[in-house]
């Protein structure tokens, strides 16, 4: 009697096992045990932190069990579309190390012929670097490194002089890439590698653009192009359409800026960040503030190619920007203005981020000190991951502060590195 009694309720309590189990199947965690990773590359800074990629819980914001082991100074990072492979760039060996998100490990290396501050990955296996004193026989310095992720080599060299900077469109079918003090925007073809020629257009801009960046439309046919303008010993800053599907590509309408050096296009809203040198436009007009100048985000209807409105930002040279949920728009720049101390905080406390609140236009300087050097939203999380000045803080973009719960103090993830940058590799 006693064993048909238990019974029924081993079924019920086999069932619910089977259930746990089959809303897992064909789910196997990494070896971290971890489903919701951010990596963050640290850079060793005593002997007690070891140089590396750290994994973080992306739930909970706590430093989880393990780490991939990368060169002395891994900094920049990129992942593929699917976010199986994830590149890190060492600063100081000009490496470029490729890890595998799902072994969390590196599965080799990369030597890249010069210093790089641009890579893109926009396809599974294949990735690109812009190096500017790239060596070449009987043409100037300056490459697009075509680097194979599968055998670990370099599968082309593309010759463009003093290459800085290289941005992808959707599908990775073309590459724009933009040179040190130069007016043209390199168009890259690579599928032409093998039968021709790759470099497949130089179109120039206006004189003095000193164009630095590009956004791609979703579909990649348009590509608005940054051009830095006076921030760049150039003239007038501007963004400047470039129609990618006329052969040649065709220029569109140009509207100026204060500054053009990162964007980030919401639909048919580009926002635009950057800084003039002019005392006229950079002002720090409506902030209480010791910073004697200030950046400027700029609003662009695309559809009309007009800016529709302004904000005051932090100044420096701006290089990241991310939209977290909440319609929170980050803005990080280095060698910005820094003042106070956020370790001694008896006044104003102020640095590199600015937080641009897209349904009202407020403007929300965080008390923190440092370069802002990399930026990571979440999906699911009202939260965004920001490396400034070698910390990794937690920012709940609800009220645009620090995050504060039980897992962490004061916004901060500790690590004993210097964290460069933040990259989500899964999905949520």
């Amino acid at each position: 009697m006693k064993k048909s009694a238990l019974l029924p309720v081993a079924l019920v309590l086999a069932s619910f096992s089977f259930v746990s189990c089959g809303s897992a199947v064909n789910v196997t965690k990494p070896p971290s045990g971890l489903t919701e990773r951010v990596f963050a590359s640290q850079s060793a800074s005593s002997p007690t932190a070891a140089a590396g990629l750290i994994i973080v819980n992306g739930y909970n914001d706590t430093v989880g069990r393990g780490e991939v082991s990368t060169g002395g100074s891994p900094g920049l990072m990129v992942t593929t579309p699917e976010r199986a492979t994830l590149l890190a760039v060492d600063s100081i060996l000009n490496k470029v190390d490729v890890v595998s998100t799902a072994k969390e490990t590196s599965t080799g290396s990369i030597q890249l012929p010069g210093p790089t501050t641009s890579i893109v990955a926009p396809q599974s296996g294949v990735g690109y670097a812009a190096v500017p004193t790239a060596p070449l026989i009987g043409t100037s310095p300056g490459a697009v490194i075509e680097m194979d992720l599968t055998s670990g080599n370099i599968s082309a060299t593309i010759s463009v002089p003093n290459a800085q900077t290289v941005v992808s469109n959707p599908g990775g079918s073309q590459l724009l890439v933009f040179s040190n003090d130069s007016d043209n925007v390199t168009v890259v073809s690579p599928a032409l590698e093998t039968s021709g020629n790759p470099v497949t257009f130089i179109v120039p801009l206006c004189t003095g653009c000193r164009p630095v960046n590009a956004v791609f439309s979703s579909d990649g046919g348009i590509a608005y192009i940054l051009n830095c303008g006076a921030e760049c010993q150039g003239t007038q800053a501007s963004v400047q359409v470039l129609n990618l599907a006329t052969t040649p590509p065709s220029l569109g309408a140009s509207v100026p800026v204060d500054g053009a050096t990162i964007g980030l296009l919401n639909g048919s809203t580009l926002y635009v960040a950057g800084f003039s040198p002019s005392t006229a436009n950079n002002g720090c007009t409506g902030e209480t503030t010791a910073a004697a100048t200030c950046g400027r985000l700029d609003i662009v209807d695309t559809g009309s190619m007009t800016v529709t409105g302004s904000a005051v930002i932090t100044d420096g040279y701006h290089d990241r920007i991310d939209m977290g949920l909440g319609s929170q728009l980050f803005v990080g720049s280095h060698t910005c203005t820094n003042i106070g101390n956020v370790n001694n905080v008896t006044g104003e406390v102020r640095g590199c981020l600015s937080i641009y609140n897209t349904t009202n236009g407020n403007v929300t300087i965080p008390p923190d000190n440092g370069d802002v050097t990399g930026l990571q939203s979440f999906t699911s999380r009202y939260a965004e991951y920001v490396a400034e000045g070698g910390n990794l803080r937690v920012y709940d973009t609800t009220i645009d502060s620090l995050l504060l719960n039980d897992y962490i103090s004061n916004g901060t993830i500790i690590v004993t590195g210097v964290i460069t940058d933040v990259k989500a590799v899964d999905f949520f």
